[in-house]
């Protein structure tokens, strides 16, 4: 990928950049494949606002993405990469041998032209192809992973991320993620071979408030800015938190705090949790 810094002309120009997409070939979507994508300002089904700083942005539409890669043992056709707005990696459009199109995640490497498939069975290890973890080669990457059989890709779908399959242990394959988490998924689970595509997309920098407007998000004031009848954290004199742990507006506790729900079958599968590079950096001292 390329990433171009823009001459500093005008004070919103000097620090901004802009990702030139060089893995893109198609861009139009299809339009089969797109469905409408409502906005919702951060509010509930009561019209009140329960989620901060968001609202207004550009339109956009949903592009449907094949995350389950169940049309099996048939050879799809990559049509071309193209820009999604609803997600920071690209996405491919495979035209199956019986005319049926889909998309799929682009990982790195895939380009117009280029023949990939779904298999329940062991499939060639080549980029872009789809099957069981329990038939893929250990030591190579993938994406797109399944934590539930046949439930369809949860982890490892954005930008430049993927996991390395390291071994099998019975019904059991073993993953380590880039952020240090080591983690079991089920054999049965479904993987894409490769690293999800658009590897810069966190260099750039936006340069300006509008183009953050234009993400649809609005602008956010700290909890510590405000009044103290407006936020646990605000009021006093001078910066102050009140000699209490950070949280919400809603007095929820910010950090620290668990958020899954009903993730104990999952959480037992973890082997070793992420490592935060600051706590890294306190135990090396």
């Amino acid at each position: 990928m390329a990433i171009r810094n823009y001459k500093p002309t005008t004070p919103s120009r000097r620090d901004a950049s802009v990702n030139l997409y060089s893995e893109v070939t198609k861009t139009k979507p299809e339009k089969t494949l797109l469905s409408k994508k409502r906005k919702f300002g951060g509010r509930n089904n009561q019209g009140k606002i329960t989620v901060q700083s968001r609202g207004g942005g550009n339109k956009q539409r949903y592009r449907r993405i094949d995350f389950a890669r169940k049309k099996d043992d048939i050879q799809a056709t990559v049509v071309g990469i193209e820009y999604d707005p609803n997600r920071s990696s690209n996405i491919a459009l495979l035209e199956y041998a019986d005319g049926e199109k889909r998309y799929i995640i682009a990982p790195i490497g895939l380009t117009d032209g280029m023949t990939v498939v779904s298999s329940a069975e062991k499939a060639e290890p080549v980029v872009g192809n789809s099957m069981p973890l329990g038939k893929i080669p250990t030591g190579l990457n993938v994406h797109c992973i399944e934590l539930v059989p046949g439930k369809g890709a949860q982890l490892c779908r954005s930008a430049g991320t993927y996991a390395r399959l390291t071994n099998r242990e019975g019904q059991w394959a073993t993953l380590v993620f880039p952020s240090g988490e080591v983690r079991q998924v089920s054999v049965e689970c479904r993987a894409t071979l490769g690293q999800v595509g658009n590897t810069d997309h966190n260099k750039t920098s936006l340069g300006k408030a509008g183009k953050s407007r234009h993400l649809g998000k609005r602008p956010h004031t700290r909890g510590m800015a405000k009044n103290h009848h407006e936020h646990p954290m605000g009021g006093g004199d001078n910066k102050s938190s009140g000699n209490r742990p950070p949280a919400q507006r809603s007095g929820t506790l910010a950090k620290g705090g668990r958020t899954r729900k009903n993730g104990k079958a999952s959480n037992k599968r973890i082997i070793r949790r992420r490592v935060s590079k600051r706590y890294g950096q306190l135990k090396l001292k």
